[in-house]
């Protein structure tokens, strides 16, 4: 991390603290200066992954705890959301589009579809028992270069 400016945080996970998380990271990535659409893009994943972490993760168990950790070097942001939950057994399923695991709940399956999307590069690591964390990282466009 030499160089690099980094925050980290963590909070219960309870579903309330989910627009909590995006606001932070957000705050912290406006010092690059990105455009509208690329501060949006990060709060959708951020939204995505610490829900993931609370409805899957948990279960909706307000006892645990979803940290996130983010880090500005140049201009890349590398964001870290994790969970000490139940894990995934099956990363590959559970990344497919459409993919739910709790369909009762009417999720869209679209959570690590729309982070694939929106980021440069997404990593997850995943064991059964052993709770999940998702790496994210993307490239923040200088504004002064799309005015120029």
């Amino acid at each position: 991390m030499s160089g690099a400016n980094f925050m980290k945080l963590s909070f219960a996970s309870r579903s309330e603290n989910e627009s909590f998380a995006r606001v932070a990271v957000a705050a912290f990535v406006s010092q690059l200066d990105p455009t509208l659409n690329e501060l949006t893009d990060i709060k959708t994943v951020v939204s995505e992954a610490v829900t993931n972490c609370i409805i899957h993760g948990y279960d909706n168990d307000p006892n645990g705890i979803v940290t996130i950790a983010a880090e500005i070097e140049g201009d890349t942001v590398r964001i870290t959301v994790e969970d000490e939950g139940a894990g995934i057994a099956d990363l590959e399923q559970a990344r497919q589009p459409l993919y739910t695991s709790k369909p009762e709940l009417e999720r869209s399956g679209m959570g690590f579809t729309i982070m694939e999307n929106f980021m440069d590069e997404v990593d997850v690591t995943s064991a059964p028992g052993a709770g999940t964390k998702i790496r994210m990282v993307k490239r923040i466009e200088s504004k002064k270069a799309l005015y120029n």
